[in-house]
């Protein structure tokens, strides 16, 4: 960038300005897009609920929108000492989502809650069963509980379509 008719030292203090400016709009418009995403987590409500005991709907009623009661009671039944409050708000589902959560926030005890989210297991041989007979799951399941190991052999090798798996 030429600066025509100024001194080295002036253009340079320009120079320095212009990447203050650009800084900062770059920072505006950091915040600007964070602000416009912002939307809290899962793991932003359970930590207000068992850990902080900051009410995240009080601070802002907007978010009272984005509350998921049913994936947090989902989250709190995985652990023994709020197995009993998940179940109670599981009754009274028909609360409003602010009533829900401020119980939960209130009558939990403060404690670190770790789990994982529970699966369904998989079921060895499921897919194949599936696929050999035109079934679904729970015709599989049964199918499944009858056959036998050769049978078993028999079908996996009928849907062997060779190639590497």
């Amino acid at each position: 960038m030429l600066l025509n008719g100024i001194s080295q030292k002036q253009q340079s203090t320009v120079i320095l300005h212009i990447k203050n400016v650009r800084l900062c709009l770059m920072n505006t418009v950091i915040f600007i897009l964070q602000f416009i995403k912002m939307k809290i987590e899962l793991k932003d409500w359970l930590n207000s609920i068992n850990q902080t005991k900051q009410n995240l709907i009080d601070e802002d009623p907007s978010l009272e929108k984005d509350y998921a009661p049913y994936i947090i009671n989902r989250c709190l039944s995985g652990h023994i000492d709020c197995l009993m409050y998940a179940n109670e708000m599981n009754k009274f589902s028909s609360l409003n989502k602010k009533l829900q959560y401020d119980f939960f926030i209130n009558i939990i005890r403060k404690k670190k809650r770790f789990s994982p989210w529970l699966k369904q297991e998989k079921i060895k041989d499921l897919e194949c069963v599936k696929s050999y007979y035109g079934y679904s799951n729970e015709k599989a399941k049964q199918a499944l509980r009858i056959l036998t190991k050769t049978q078993l052999d028999f079908i996996k090798s009928k849907l062997e379509t060779g190639g590497t798996k």
